[in-house]
């Protein structure tokens, strides 16, 4: 008995073996895509999050500093800072200027500065006399934060080296000067549109792969194509209703996102969702139907070709994966390209216009560029299942 047990398990165990590896397909999705995706998906979040937070080298930073004294000029010169001279009377425009993202930084000195820190110093003037600077930046650009950390870092090196006494921004004034609008969308745009790109994906494809490959697997399929109806009448009612199904899906899980972010980052913190508009939501609702229809023909077409639910899940994967990484680019965009190409690209496109709309920088004909690319693919996809439901070959195969 137990030789016999031990000679049936080895054939069982050498069966499916033999299944596993004599299959590429499976194989190659299940041994070697994961690992290969996975080690591309880190190696570009890697390079994309350096280019996120590091400044062009032949960009010009833009600036400015009220009474700038002598010392400080001669430290920029050797960092290559570069400080325009402004007047006192200009520094509330330059202010706005820096919260419209047009200008990197403000940096206000007294008058006197380099008087009040050689008293200072020498203990002559006593602590009350300390000179305050003032840098105001936009925290929401890498150009302007990466020229506060700068300035932030000579004066802090000036301080260490030479005991001067000063501070730098000590009162309790906002020197951050970014907008309420600007911190939402920064925020919303960096997260919102890789979620909401998976939970559709997810969505379309818990619905997706079981109507048309799950039907093959108990025979229903004949059934369905005996019906009078024509044959892209049968796959565009598959389209459609699944992608109806995968939007709710996918729309309930964006408005639990869109409830719980603000809290998520830190009870709200200026974050709210209300910064947007009606046309705002209804572009991002049409960039988010036209997505779901691409997701369903492509997964669709992925699940006619399957002969199981298991193996289309299996074939599903791989997109998926490609999806994800997709997503991931939207996490990393600072507004909307200004190229057409990027519109062209389906799923990019969708990742893309969707940043733009939550960070208010999309070109509104560009983002109905994008949906019109996103419609012709599902109308492609509904004419290769068309043909495919046509096909005995593919409809029966086992």
């Amino acid at each position: 008995m137990m030789g016999t047990s031990a000679s049936g398990l080895a054939a069982i165990v050498k069966k499916e073996f033999k299944r596993f590896f004599t299959d590429r397909r499976m194989v190659l999705t299940t041994l070697l895509l994961p690992g290969l995706m996975i080690f591309a998906i880190y190696s570009f979040m890697g390079n994309a999050l350096t280019s996120m937070f590091t400044v062009d080298e032949d960009y010009e930073p833009v600036a400015y500093a009220v009474n700038l004294p002598p010392s400080i000029e001669a430290l920029t010169q050797g960092s290559g800072l570069s400080l325009m001279p402004l007047s006192a009377d200009e520094a509330d425009a330059t202010k706005g200027l820096i919260a419209e993202k047009e200008v990197d930084l403000l940096a206000i000195f007294p008058e006197d500065f380099d008087a009040m820190v050689e008293r200072s110093t020498s203990g002559g003037g006593g602590l009350g006399t300390a000179p305050q600077v003032e840098l105001y930046y936009n925290s929401t650009r890498t150009e302007s934060n990466a020229q506060y950390a700068t300035m932030s870092a000579l004066l802090d090196g000036y301080k260490n080296t030479l005991m001067p006494l000063f501070s730098v921004n000590a009162d309790e004034g906002t020197y951050d000067l970014v907008t309420e609008k600007d911190r939402a969308g920064f925020t919303f745009a960096s997260m919102l549109p890789f979620l909401i790109i998976i939970f559709l994906f997810s969505g379309c494809m818990g619905v997706a792969t079981e109507s048309i490959a799950g039907e093959k697997e108990r025979g229903t399929i004949a059934t369905m194509l005996v019906t009078p109806l024509a044959r892209w009448e049968l796959a565009l009612g598959k389209v459609v209703s699944l992608g109806f199904i995968a939007l709710l899906s996918g729309l309930s899980s964006f408005i639990g996102v869109m409830l719980t972010l603000p809290q998520i980052m830190g009870g709200g913190g200026g974050i709210s969702a209300a910064v947007y508009s009606v046309g705002d939501y209804a572009l991002l609702l049409a960039v988010t139907l036209s997505t779901v229809l691409v997701f369903v023909g492509l997964i669709a077409v992925i699940s006619a070709f399957a002969r199981s639910v298991k193996e289309a899940g299996t074939l599903v994967m791989p997109l998926y994966i490609l999806v994800m990484l997709v997503g991931v680019l939207g996490m990393f965009s600072q507004g909307a390209p200004t190229e057409l190409w990027p519109y062209l690209l389906p799923v990019y496109n969708s990742v893309q216009s969707m940043a733009g709309i939550f960070s208010f920088s999309a070109a509104p004909l560009l983002v109905c560029a994008s949906i019109a690319v996103n419609v012709v693919v599902s109308a492609l996809c509904v004419l290769a299942l068309t043909r495919m439901f046509g096909s005995e070959r593919v409809m029966f195969a086992r």
